[in-house]
């Protein structure tokens, strides 16, 4: 696992979203990024995922799996494409972004799964903890950790995910694919329409 963040290192990140988010979704351009006035942990390269939820529901879900930009300037950019180029979802309008709230995972570098059989990748997978990334020749996809709350099962869970990547959902079942997990620091905004209403979160 990476280095932890500290509470101000997560407290900037999510300020930079909401920042790149607001001005993403209004067609600005986003504010310039003074790295060199942010930590050393934040202007190394980081690899994250920036979930936008509204009221509870998920609003857009997009990052990267591998480190190849500072992590300040990854979850700028994620943000707003979370907002925007989510194929799930319609973009995030302006009269949205008051009841969208901010969730960021940090996460370690993929770590390959070696397995003989089906009842054995079952076996090793963790649920709650473990990312997983199934991939089958260039057909790629990934659940983070958090999906576990919604499917605990891990048969389902690996089935939704072969779905995901554009296959059956019994691929796992038939056919070796490969295999990779990873764990994330999370952590998110507090929710706004709490804030607003000033009930306590």
């Amino acid at each position: 696992m990476p280095a932890s963040l500290s509470n101000i290192e997560k407290q900037q990140l999510l300020e930079l979203a909401r920042q790149a988010l607001e001005a993403g979704v209004n067609r600005e351009p986003l504010p310039s990024l003074e790295l060199d006035q942010l930590s050393d942990h934040l202007q190394a390269e980081g690899a994250s995922f920036v979930t936008l939820t509204c009221r509870g529901e998920l609003r857009g879900c997009v990052g990267a799996l591998e480190a190849y930009q500072p992590l300040a300037e990854d979850v700028r950019q994620h943000a707003v494409a979370a907002a925007l180029q989510d194929y799930r979802f319609p973009p995030l309008q302006p009269d949205e972004l008051n009841n969208i709230e901010i969730e960021i995972s940090y996460l370690t570098v993929p770590q390959p799964v070696e397995y003989g059989s089906p009842a054995e990748l079952l076996e090793v997978l963790r649920p709650g903890i473990d990312g997983v990334i199934l991939r089958d020749g260039i057909r790629r996809a990934t659940f983070l950790p958090q999906v576990w709350e919604k499917i605990p099962d891990k048969a389902i869970f690996l089935s939704y995910l072969c779905e995901k990547m554009g296959a059956q959902p019994d691929l796992w079942l038939k056919k070796r694919l490969q295999v990779f997990v990873y764990s994330v620091e999370e952590f998110k905004e507090s929710p706004r329409f709490q804030e607003a209403t000033g009930l306590e979160v």
